[in-house]
């Protein structure tokens, strides 16, 4: 079995000689690689890492920061293991887990293995606080109840790590996306070490585009393959409450009433003209949805596992 270790870093250059230690002598005797993804760095780091790096090294540089999601992404896209790990570049997250991480995958059956910050070394009221209203409001919402969904430590059986789609800022959502593929995970704690080199990346201001990812992670869960059913369900219970209306309007018209000046009639036209366009963009979603699977030969379904009875 051979393990890839991918490390999304972005201005990085004091961390990376004690990281290439800490990772070597963690995973001392696996067969393993080391997989770095420059996101866009603009000091010393990818200089550091080529300083360092072995045969088992592999050194993605991209052409700008596009955002851990998608640096992440492409080191999956490039690992060669039968198990990836990801992992944090500022040695906060402590290599030394990983091969626990990998043993408990092999020996309980596990397709992911996440990891929790049991004792986390951030500051209480700019990362602990936030962070702990951000998982309880992730575990509600989307019915997958882990209790550290920031934790970049994780473990995954290749097939589950090639099959996240991981775009945009989607990372915080990887044990969701997890799920929607199938896989059976489960979570341990780990150890967490205060920064001690480079600023932090993470901050307060990250907050709005959680929300929005949530929101983009509920639609996924409820109506990825069928996005018909949200549109089409509220824009004929719009059309319906809008013909109502204006049944009404029309009717007291033809008894000589004056409609020209009451607000229900502005309102009767826009649920009217809402519900056919929300109508019109679930064909339109229904239509994405098809050509999305269909032009790439994907399937909206994952077959775990094929048996055929032998005579």
């Amino acid at each position: 079995m051979k393990l890839s270790v991918v490390i999304p870093v972005m201005n990085e250059e004091e961390n990376i000689a004690p990281l290439f230690k800490a990772l070597r002598e963690a995973l001392e005797g696996l067969d393993y690689e080391l997989i770095f993804v420059d996101d866009g760095s603009t000091d010393a780091t990818v200089q550091k890492i080529k300083e360092q790096a072995d045969e088992r090294t592999k050194l993605l540089v991209l052409s700008r920061n596009f955002g851990q999601s998608l640096a992440m992404a492409a080191g999956i896209d490039a690992a060669s293991g039968d198990v990836i790990a990801t992992i944090d570049g500022d040695l906060q997250n402590d290599p030394r887990d990983i091969p626990i991480m990998v043993q408990k995958m092999q020996k309980e059956g596990w397709d992911v293995v996440a990891g929790v910050r049991a004792k986390r070394q951030d500051g209480l009221v700019l990362r602990k606080i936030p962070s702990k209203i951000a998982n309880w409001i992730i575990r509600k919402s989307t019915g997958v109840y882990l209790k550290d969904y920031g934790c970049t430590l994780k473990v995954f059986k290749k097939e589950v790590a090639k099959n996240l789609g991981l775009y945009g800022e989607l990372h915080r959502f990887i044990p969701v996306l997890a799920k929607l593929y199938g896989a059976k995970m489960t979570e341990m704690d780990v150890r967490h070490h205060p920064r001690l080199h480079g600023q932090s990346k993470y901050g307060i201001g990250r907050t709005f585009k959680v929300i929005s990812d949530l929101l983009l992670m509920l639609f996924f869960q409820k109506y990825g393959t069928k996005p018909m059913h949200l549109f089409g369900t509220l824009g004929f219970l719009m059309l319906f409450i809008g013909v109502v209306i204006d049944l009404y309007l029309f009717f007291l018209k033809l008894f000589g009433h004056d409609i020209g000046g009451r607000p229900l009639l502005i309102l009767g036209v826009m649920l009217t003209l809402a519900g056919i366009q929300l109508i019109t963009t679930g064909f339109l979603a229904e239509i994405m949805m098809r050509t999305y699977y269909e032009s790439q030969n994907k399937k909206p379904y994952v077959v775990r596992e094929i048996y055929e009875g032998k005579e």
